[in-house]
């Protein structure tokens, strides 16, 4: 007979639910995962993985076509899309299946069904013939549900012509004209793979920058390669709404006070996401939520009430798949009876833009929003014999360091491998690094990491590939 009781219920198999499900199998803990649809959540089925995979692709497709430069002609060059997609599906199923592979093999259970709560210590799963049966969580839930696109009115999503990123990761065809509502993370990554295999891509964006929150000294250098290779960004504009007539989309806009209609093949609404709260009983059990919906939690991820924890999107931003794992281990850690907190002193992000962006830390911006007194230094990639080697010489490294004391607040690089060299830089910050640790910190040549000593080096004065102040 089925055992119903475990010491721990997760719901949502995403990067922070398997994650937490298997730290709960390592400290011995029996525990079960409910799962509505597929194990890995949006970032393996069709958020981070699918897109970096396309992104992949389409860089090589890049490459190629500029490499005459070198000597390397690639005549006639074609892509299959579908093809490319088949290799991405593949990608995708093969980690979906490790997932579910590595939580079995912690020990824990997987079920397929919707999870109610009943109470702090109670969950009813529904599975997807309509049975219904009660577990129960001796010693803590965990809520890992994430989040799901905002829906914009005026534009029903359709998954054919006005399409959300889970759609935009699987088309077989190249659209001929992409609008892409909203020029955040999601919609400029996936416009800029469609833009390099052909497609027109215009951006309507509210705000007055593209990537909004994000530095701008960053965003310009991303902002003039979409530009330069064809694109069209609507600033400070509204979108109102989407027509569709025999597959094709006519979106009307607002923007610098007259109204616009634009054309298009496909419509990608991204405009954010909001947090899977709904019909999880949450109120049966009296947890609290915030203003936009999230779960409220204090430092070990608990909720206001004792044995419900919540993790990654639902528990509020950034909406970062490894800031979910994190928060899942801490979560795993915590209902094992170790005295474990949320503690990190900054949380690194990516964006994989063309090119990259990566940030840790305070920005210029917010360092002196909290007047702090600081010091700038910068690498540009332009002058990296290592960056001319692989020709992509375009963006830099900038850190920011307190003026005082000399420790490091932030690094933000645009430019080649940004994502990879991000990590030093989170490292220096959790060590509570100062900018001479850095700077005096042998990097081999050539590399692009090399940068990163360089402007640590500029920071204190003591650059030797570039001017220092």
């Amino acid at each position: 007979m089925e055992n119903k009781s475990y010491d721990a219920i997760v719901i949502g198999g995403g990067p922070g639910g398997y994650v937490a499900a298997i730290r709960l199998g390592q400290l011995k803990q029996k525990t079960l995962v409910v799962e509505k649809a597929h194990m890995g959540g949006v970032c393996l089925n069709w958020g981070c993985i699918p897109s970096k995979a396309l992104i992949s692709a389409t860089k090589l497709v890049s490459s190629m076509r500029h490499a005459e430069a070198i000597g390397i002609v690639a005549k006639d060059l074609s892509v299959d899309v579908k093809k490319m997609q088949e290799w991405k599906n593949g990608i995708v199923k093969k980690l979906t299946g490790g997932v579910q592979s590595l939580v079995k093999g912690s020990g824990a259970d997987i079920i397929f069904g919707t999870a109610t709560l009943k109470g702090n210590k109670l969950v009813e799963v529904k599975d997807p013939e309509g049975k219904t049966t009660i577990y129960e969580a001796k010693k803590g839930i965990v809520v890992a549900t994430g989040a799901h696109p905002i829906q914009l009115p005026g534009f029903a999503i359709d998954g054919k012509t006005v399409i959300t990123a889970e759609h935009a990761v699987s088309l077989n065809e190249v659209p001929k004209t992409l609008v892409l509502i909203g020029g955040g993370v999601i919609g400029l990554e996936l416009g800029m793979v469609y833009q390099t295999l052909g497609a027109k891509v215009i951006v309507v964006e509210m705000m007055e920058q593209l990537l909004p929150g994000v530095d701008p000294d960053l965003v310009k250098v991303v902002e003039q390669q979409f530009i330069k290779n064809g694109g069209e960004v609507f600033y400070g504009a509204k979108a109102k709404e989407c027509k569709v007539k025999a597959g094709k989309a006519v979106v009307s806009i607002e923007h610098g006070g007259s109204t616009k209609t634009l054309e298009a093949d496909k419509v990608l609404v991204a405009v954010g996401f909001r947090p899977n709260t709904e019909g999880l009983g949450l109120e049966n059990a009296g947890v609290t939520l915030d203003k936009r919906g999230h779960i409220s939690v204090n430092a070990r991820l608990e909720s206001n009430v004792a044995g419900v924890f919540a993790i990654g999107d639902v528990a509020g931003p950034p909406y970062l798949a490894h800031k979910a794992s994190k928060e899942g281990e801490i979560a795993a850690e915590v209902i094992a009876g170790k005295k474990t907190i949320r503690d990190w002193r900054a949380m690194p992000a990516a964006i994989f833009t063309d090119p990259e962006i990566a940030t840790v830390g305070l920005s210029e911006t917010a360092a002196k929003a909290q007047n702090k007194k600081i010091t700038l230094g910068k690498f540009p990639f332009a002058v990296s014999g290592r960056a001319m080697a692989v020709r992509e010489t375009n963006g830099f490294i900038k850190v920011i360091v307190d003026a005082d004391n000399g420790e490091v607040l932030g690094v933000g690089i645009v430019g080649p491998e940004a994502s990879d060299l991000i990590s030093e830089a989170a490292l220096a910050i959790e060590m509570c690094a100062y900018a001479e640790d850095v700077a005096l910190t042998v990097h081999p040549h050539p590399t692009l990491g090399e940068g990163m000593m360089e402007a640590f080096k500029h920071a204190v004065g003591e650059a030797i590939h570039v001017k220092n102040k």
